[in-house]
């Protein structure tokens, strides 16, 4: 069986997805579409073979095609997966699924219906770091967890529709979700600030709380100087620093913690601190979103739960909603129940 696939939407992630699914093992491409005909054009010069379309329901409706990826603004998402499900497609989003938890829920719950697959884009899964990091935390290597804190900062590129907790906190929810098995938070709490005339914030710090003492803590800003992706991870045996714009060694796991005693005295406690060795693993080199295509082709064929699945972006769209909640209330805390 062969997945015929069609995209929908050529601008900034579209071309990276039209040229994966053009190579992937099991699928074929058969059709784009884009408003902009500049776009269409351009596809259309380099795969001669592809159709093009300038209406996205002309698309959906395709009778030969078995799957719809969409590529387009966040707030279309929704009722583009909605008519290509209802139209019987399986359907693969750009992150993030939707724009609200009920929105997700509406998704999935048709797609079951519907004997279809729902998945989402969160390329950072597919990643040899991130599996790395999972396999650590699934064999128990770095043992309890005790926190994670994620900063995810550039200069730009701003949003005038999203904020920053949307376009860059999303790929660190999603990490979160994905290496600890869908741990779930109880409450959020979040702050965040417009510096323009938009009033969309361009900086936010968003707080996860869990009934085990456990925090996750994201940094999210488009109005750094300076680009950083960096993720550490604390556990009770061990410790990992993730740094993605590290070009080779984008992953170290620190020998190093603490234990405390019993105080001998009122108000004395004795901290151990333990220092060793630094260890840098060797990663799986491949492009991500190669992986997501073949993950989607796959699942399609065998009816397969896909790493990025329909329920771990629900998970991350419904903490987003209740970070915009708090930053509204300037940091109140928002309670989940996942």
């Amino acid at each position: 069986m062969t997945v015929k696939i069609g995209i929908i939407g050529l601008g900034y992630w579209g071309p990276n997805l039209v040229r994966n699914f053009a190579q992937a093992t099991g699928g074929q491409l058969l059709a784009v579409s884009d408003l902009d005909e500049g776009r269409r054009n351009r596809i259309a010069a380099q795969y001669p073979t592809i159709q093009c379309f300038a209406d996205a329901e002309a698309l959906i409706h395709h009778t030969d095609l078995d799957a719809v990826v969409i590529a387009t603004p966040i707030n279309s998402h929704y009722d583009l997966a909605k008519k290509a499900l209802l139209a019987g497609k399986h359907v693969l989003v750009e992150k993030p699924l939707a724009t609200s938890a009920v929105e997700v829920r509406e998704l999935m719950n048709l797609a079951a219906e519907k004997g279809l697959l729902l998945m989402v884009d969160h390329t950072f899964l597919y990643t040899g770091a991130v599996q790395k990091i999972k396999e650590l935390v699934e064999q128990g290597e770095i043992g309890t967890l005790n926190y994670f804190d994620s900063t995810r900062i550039n200069l730009g590129l701003f949003n005038p529709n999203w904020s920053v907790v949307w376009d860059l906190a999303v790929h660190d929810l999603s990490i979160f979700f994905y290496i600890t098995g869908g741990k779930k938070p109880v409450s959020v709490s979040a702050v965040g600030q417009s510096h323009t005339a938009m009033g969309i914030e361009d900086l936010a710090y968003t707080t996860l709380f869990f009934e085990d003492g456990m925090m996750a803590h994201i940094a999210s800003s488009w109005i750094s100087p300076v680009k950083i992706r960096k993720t550490l991870i604390g556990g009770s045996k061990k410790m990992v620093i993730y740094d993605d714009v590290e070009p080779t060694e984008k992953i170290k796991i620190y020998d190093s913690g603490f234990t405390v005693r019993t105080p001998e005295e009122m108000h004395r406690w004795l901290v151990d601190y333990r220092f060793g060795d630094i260890f840098i693993p060797k990663l799986e080199q491949k492009e991500a979103l190669s992986g997501v295509a073949h993950d989607f082709i796959h699942c399609i064929k065998t009816g397969g739960t896909p790493l990025s699945n329909a329920g771990l972006g629900l998970q991350v769209v419904a903490v987003m909603e209740a970070a915009q909640e708090s930053i509204r209330n300037q940091g109140a805390p928002v309670k989940l129940s996942l």
